[in-house]
Formats: C-alpha cells, sequence, structure tokens
C-alpha cells in the first residue's frame, strides 16, 4: 500500500460573460498526457507557488470572499494571487491594473532590485500591471478524493469577464498546458469532457449567474478517512 499524497492549496478561476447564447465560461482541455484529468476541459487554475505570497494587490478580495477563506494554510490573498497567475499563464489573459511594483521603478526592472518581481510573476509585470483581486468571489471549495494522482485543496473563484486587462478573446500569451481555450455558453458546456467537480461547479455557478443566491459556499471536504460536505459561512 503506497503512503497519499500531500494535499496542495490550489486556487481555479471561473471567468464568466454573457454571449449570445446567454452566460459564457472560459474553458480549455487538458493534454492527453497530464498526469491529473488528461484529455478533460477545465478551468484555468492549479497549485498555489510560493511565489503567490506577498504578491501586491491593486484591491484586495472582497471582505465576504476572505471571510470564508480565513483559516486557511495560506493567506486568502495568496489564494486570490495563486489564481490571478494560474489564469495568466493558462490562458493569456490578465487580471489587474495598471500599476508599478514594488523595486520595479526607474533603474530596477521587474527582474533586479531589492524588490524584485517573484517567479511566476515577470510576465504580469511587464505588461505594467499590478493583480486586482476585487472582482473575484469564491464559490466553491473542494479537497481531491484519496487515491488520484495528484491531491489539492482547491478553491474556486468567480470574476466576470470584465475585469480582464485587454482583450477577453486574445490567448496568444497562453502557455502550453491547455489546449483549445474558448468561452462556451452554459447550455453548451455539458456537451464537452468535464471532469465530476468541474459539472458540480457549472451547477454552482449557473445559480449565481441566473441571480440566485448561494446558502453558503459548497466545501466536498475529502481529507478525512470519510467524504463530507458542508457550506462555508461569511
Amino acid at each position: 500500500m503506497t503512503a497519499e499524497l500531500p494535499i496542495r492549496d490550489a486556487a481555479t478561476l471561473i471567468l464568466s460573460r454573457t454571449g449570445p447564447e446567454g452566460p459564457e465560461v472560459l474553458m480549455g482541455q487538458r493534454g492527453a498526457g497530464a498526469a491529473f484529468m488528461p484529455s478533460k476541459y477545465v478551468f484555468p487554475g492549479g497549485a498555489v507557488d510560493a511565489g503567490d505570497a506577498g504578491v501586491p494587490l491593486a484591491r484586495a478580495l472582497p471582505g465576504p470572499c476572505a471571510a470564508r477563506l480565513a483559516g486557511a494554510t495560506v493567506a486568502p490573498a495568496t489564494l486570490a494571487a495563486a489564481a490571478i497567475r494560474e489564469v495568466f499563464e493558462e490562458t493569456g489573459l490578465a487580471l489587474g491594473r495598471p500599476g508599478a511594483w514594488p523595486g520595479t521603478g526607474p533603474g530596477t526592472g521587474p527582474d533586479t532590485g531589492p524588490g524584485a518581481v517573484p517567479e511566476g510573476w515577470q510576465g504580469f509585470a511587464a505588461r505594467g500591471l499590478v493583480p486586482d483581486a476585487g472582482a473575484l468571489r469564491l464559490v466553491f471549495r473542494a479537497i481531491t478524493p484519496p487515491g488520484r494522482a495528484r491531491r489539492f485543496d482547491a478553491r474556486f473563484f468567480l470574476a466576470d469577464a470584465s475585469a480582464i486587462a485587454g482583450d477577453a478573446e486574445d490567448f496568444s500569451g497562453a502557455e502550453d498546458e491547455l489546449s483549445h481555450l474558448h468561452w462556451v455558453s452554459l447550455r453548451a458546456v455539458r456537451l464537452l469532457d468535464l471532469p465530476f467537480i468541474t459539472e458540480v461547479v457549472l451547477s454552482e455557478v449557473a445559480l449565481i449567474l441566473a441571480g440566485g443566491e448561494q446558502p453558503g459556499v459548497p466545501f466536498f471536504d475529502n481529507s478525512g478517512p470519510r467524504p463530507t460536505f458542508r457550506r462555508l459561512a461569511a
């Protein structure tokens, strides 16, 4: 019997907008050789990196969102930064506002100086942007069940595409982790090959985008010997 893998903190960001057929979300397909969820269509997201801690934010998380993240092993602002960084890496889209990073003034640049931009954030800073968490809303949390190739404590955030700095159709800056990046309507999204947890999250997203209210943020907790479900209150 092999030892269980450690559970890593992770963040996912669901971007939404209104399209010709109603609400749309941004999806991409993982590679067939990926160790985690191969060939599945997913939202941009991934594990928290060390460089996400202490990243300056143009706006902080909204109060209710931060309150639901209180008590996490990493700071709420770090989770928000991780979500924004993952979107930038996997789609090329930046949720940010114009601004200078500490230590990146004249004569320093993004990779030098006492306040050098952390690893993974150089491209973001090079656009003259500071990440903006003000539009993020926590809508779901799930811990990957035992026995999987990777285990994450994933927080799912929702944000409107209006928070994107630049063209929401421009994926030219994306890395190659996700392919077939596209906006897909909530009517058509379930025709894609989706992980089970993504289908569950989409139900919550559909409720919110239709004007409904969540009775607390759903939390699928698989950290212990028995799976549990509860809702996180503010």
